[in-house]
This record gives structure tokens, sequence and C-alpha cells, in this order.
């Protein structure tokens, strides 16, 4: 049979089975059919080494107008989906080549972008300094400090309701990647902006972070009754999309005045290499962060582990400064 006559009760099977999120099996089904596309639908049998070696060649090779050449770790991705369907065909005894073959590309090591604490406050304080209505600069920096605060990715933030988050406890759960759930913690700031925003809203919508309408005239700092009345007017027509969330911090990275190229997953960043300078131990933080592997969390150590950095200078050339005194 050919592979595209197995495709569709994949994704079915991932989805139910596995409960991936959507996001994961749209993605899936594109590399798949990328694969599929080029390789001509090929029956399941007549996949094999060969077969999947010019594959990988063809993704290396592969280049965007926009993007350039497919990064390694896009390689990956697609490799990994396809690694994931032959093992599904291979438990329902469909006849095609060992998943456990396929070798992914091998990535230089990945050095996370993180703020210094300057860059970090002054990102926090960009909202309060636009002319943008208060209901705006109160939800804006709430986004901010709720990441910061949390570590959340952006997914997450865009698809977190009212009804998770508990302010009086300062904690509450969230579901992340394979359906795991963690619990996070809200910062005395995020609960103060939190509360300021819900404060202003007047609307029915379930989700935490919403659009507004951004036309309605304002001052640049307008007091609190000025812009709870104004909220009763604005247009909530739907919750934050997670590509709104990225240009939302984008844009008040460069208010701020910040060279470096930040994302929501910069202050994901920010957020774990805050714990461990401050004296976190890595498994919390990997529990906190949502990482199935202490692997993933390690990337951060060569950054913050200021010890290695007090053992240098106790210990190296110890012999030489005692001759020079």
């Amino acid at each position: 049979m050919k592979l595209s006559s197995h495709l569709k009760n994949f994704l079915i099977y991932l989805e139910v089975e596995k409960g991936r999120s959507q996001m994961t099996i749209r993605n899936y089904e594109f590399y798949l059919n990328r694969f599929i596309e080029w390789a001509k639908d090929p029956d399941a049998q007549d996949v094999d080494d060969d077969l999947v070696l010019k594959y990988r060649l063809y993704l290396n090779r592969l280049e965007d107008p926009k993007r350039g050449v497919l990064k390694k770790n896009t390689q990956n991705y697609h490799l990994i989906a396809l690694r994931s369907f032959l093992k599904y065909l291979a438990r329902r005894n469909v006849k095609t080549m060992a998943p456990e073959k396929i070798e992914l590309a091998k990535q230089g090591s990945r050095e996370p972008v993180f703020l210094e604490s300057n860059d970090m406050e002054n990102l926090l304080e960009a909202p309060s300094k636009t002319g943008e209505t208060g209901i705006l600069q109160a939800r804006d920096r709430a986004i901010l400090e709720l990441f910061f605060s949390t570590g959340m990715r952006v997914s997450e933030l865009a698809n977190l309701k009212k009804d998770q988050v508990n302010l009086e406890r300062d904690e509450f759960s969230v579901r992340g990647k394979g359906d795991k759930v963690r619990v996070v913690f809200i910062s005395h700031q995020a609960r103060h902006w939190l509360k300021e925003y819900l404060s202003m809203r007047d609307d029915d919508s379930p989700y935490m972070f919403i659009r507004h309408d951004r036309a309605k005239p304002s001052s640049p700092s307008p007091s609190p009754a000025k812009a709870r009345e104004g909220a009763k007017n604005s247009d909530g027509i739907g919750p934050l999309t997670p590509r709104s969330i990225e240009r939302l911090v984008h844009r008040y990275a460069v208010m701020a005045g910040i060279t470096k190229k930040v994302s929501p997953h910069s202050l994901r960043h920010s957020f774990a290499t805050d714990l461990l300078m401050n004296g976190a131990d890595l498994r919390s933080v990997q529990s906190m962060l949502g990482h199935s592997s202490i692997t993933t969390t390690q990337i951060y150590t060569h950054i913050t582990n200021q010890q290695l950095r007090e053992v240098h200078q106790a210990f190296h050339a110890k012999r030489r400064n005692e001759d020079e005194e």
C-alpha cells in the first residue's frame, strides 16, 4: 500500500492515542506530505536506507527563498516525523524500513538567548511608556511579567484561560508539551498587573489575554477609572495568537533599546537563567520549565554556573600568585 493511504490513520493515532496537540499534528502532516510528494508516494516496503539517504540530501540542500537553507533542527523535525510514522507502521505489521535506522543530523550546542537584569527591567517597563490605552498597557505588562514569572511557552500563554489562574494562591497548572501538567508560580508584580488588567475587562471571553480596539483615543497614562470606562467599550474580538504575542514582545524589546533578537522563548530562557544564577538547583528548574529530560535544562549551566568561576579564581595558578606576593 502507498504511504499516503496510511497517513490519515496515523494522524488520528497521534491525536487519540498519543494525545498530541493540533499544532504538532499539523506539523507532522506537513513534514510527511513533503516526504511523500518528494518520494512520489512509494509503497511502505519501498522505503529503505537509500531512499532516506537521498531524502536527507534533499533536505540539506532545500532552500526557501525567504529563509534560506533549512536549519539542522528543522531537518531533524522532518526525520523525527518520518521515524514516528515508520514506527506506527511497524506496530501494525506493515512491512517497511526499521525506524531506528533513521539517525538525526548532528547539531551544534545551543546557546540560549537571555536578558541581563537591566534589559529585563527596561523591557517590563516598556508598555507603560507608550501612548496606548490603559487596558492595552495593563495587558501587555501582564503578559511580559507572566512570561518572566513562570517561564511559560508562548502557546501555553496564548491558550491560558481566566478560570485557570488562582490569583489568591499565586500559582496555577499549565498543560504543556506531551500533554504534561506542571505547576507555575506568579510573582507579586505579575499578580498586580493581571489584577489590574482583569479589573478593566468587561467582556465574556474566557481567555486571559484578548485583542482590544487600538483606535480608542486616550492620554498616555489614563486614570484607572477612565481606563475601566474605555474597557467597557473596547471590542474584545478573540484571544491573542502566539504570533501576535511574539510580535508584541519583539516590539517592546526594540522600544527598550535591546539589541538582541528577543522572543517569548528568550523570556523563558531569562526565567530559567535568573533562577539558576540565584541558587536554584537544576532539577527544580527542570520541573518548572516542564522539560522531560534534565539534558534539555543543562543548556543553561555553562552560562549560570558561578561556582566554576569561584573555583577558577581560588585555585588557578595558585603557586604563581604566591610567588608574586
